[in-house]
């Protein structure tokens, strides 16, 4: 089968790999869509974790091609999405139901061949059924949506609380519906693409702020008087991490969801923290959400339909990172049997 091989640093080839003998308790894909993630740009530029070499891929759906003897839930053909992160459960995080900071944690795309390919083999415990209108072009957020979710979880948002999201690419739109899901009286998405903040505005955002345009703070606090309840930094950079703390209310809450790159700093003065009594809090991967995802998305509560995507072949990987890495669009999809 043709696959997107990471290899090191800066190295992801097209290469042809043979499929392995299927286990009894895993399932076949045959991968009718693959997302492009912000983590897929930066292990390819040596800025985030992984082990190589290994078949990129971690925002994958597709066919049931073939399943184990053990395999009860699944049956060949059907429709499903994949649940990359997979936890030891015998770890201290694991018996503490802390799943997704399992010592051991492997990720499908990451440590594991994912979905970059034209099969991928999966436990079936990883493996979720799709319901049959759902559309792959929206199935391939399942992925995103879960992570999502679990950060709105950890955000505690309130109803009526005013929310500040940095950052308008997937994660940020998502952010935005979730939190207005969550009962949020505003919600204002800062973004300097116009695109993207067209489409914040399609999914009902409050208000929008080009950064670019206007003193950020100044404009927060005025629209606040004190402050956002919550922020929630998308972007991940050391300047949205250290703007996150200065909007944020006294008693609100800053959370990080957009990964800065391993070894960026930003200076925080603690008598601030302890003077606004400021919760800070990280947002990692989606521990026993994803199902919550797919009935979102089924449901229509989160809407993925007016997303700037772009479709690549397989063999078009590079332009597929590229266009993700540049904000040329808000999804880069790879469609590798097409």
């Amino acid at each position: 089968m043709k696959v997107a091989l990471f290899e090191k640093a800066h190295v992801l080839t097209i290469a042809t790999k043979p499929l392995r003998k299927l286990g009894v308790h895993e399932v076949l894909v045959k991968i009718q869509a693959c997302g492009v993630c912000g983590t897929d740009v930066h292990i390819v530029e040596g800025s985030s974790r992984s082990t190589p070499p290994v078949v990129l891929g971690h925002e994958f759906v597709g066919v049931a091609e073939n399943v184990g003897s053990d395999v009860q839930h699944i049956a060949r053909g059907q429709r499903v999405a994949v649940d990359p992160n997979i936890a030891c459960g015998i770890c201290y995080y694991c018996r503490r139901g802390l799943v997704h900071l399992c010592a051991q944690l492997k990720a499908l795309g990451v440590d594991l061949d994912g979905g970059m390919a034209e099969f991928c083999i999966a436990p079936m415990q990883q493996v979720y059924v799709l319901p049959e209108r759902m559309k792959w072009s929206e199935s391939v957020f399942i992925e995103p949506v879960s992570c999502a979710i679990h950060g709105i979880d950890r955000a505690n948002i309130s109803v009526g609380d005013t929310v500040v999201i940095l950052g308008g690419g997937t994660i940020g739109l998502l952010m935005l519906q979730l939190a207005q899901n969550a009962g949020a009286a505003q919600t204002i998405l800062v973004e300097p693409l116009e695109y993207k903040r067209r489409i914040a505005t399609e999914l009902g955002a409050d208000i929008v702020i080009d950064p670019k345009e206007s003193d950020l703070k100044s404009s927060v606090m005025e629209m606040t008087k004190v402050g956002a309840d919550v922020v929630i930094d998308c972007a991940g950079t050391p300047q949205t991490a250290q703007l996150s703390l200065e909007l944020a209310r006294r008693g609100g809450t800053v959370e990080y969801f957009g990964v800065c790159p391993v070894g960026e700093k930003i200076n925080i003065e603690p008598n601030q923290i302890y003077f606004k009594e400021l919760t800070i809090v990280g947002s990692y991967v989606n521990p026993n959400t994803f199902s919550r995802a797919i009935a979102l998305l089924d449901s229509g509560k989160v809407r993925v339909d007016n997303f700037h995507t772009t479709t690549f072949s397989l063999e078009e990987v590079h332009h597929a990172l590229a266009f993700q890495r540049e904000g040329k669009t808000t999804k880069s999809i790879i469609e590798p049997n097409k």
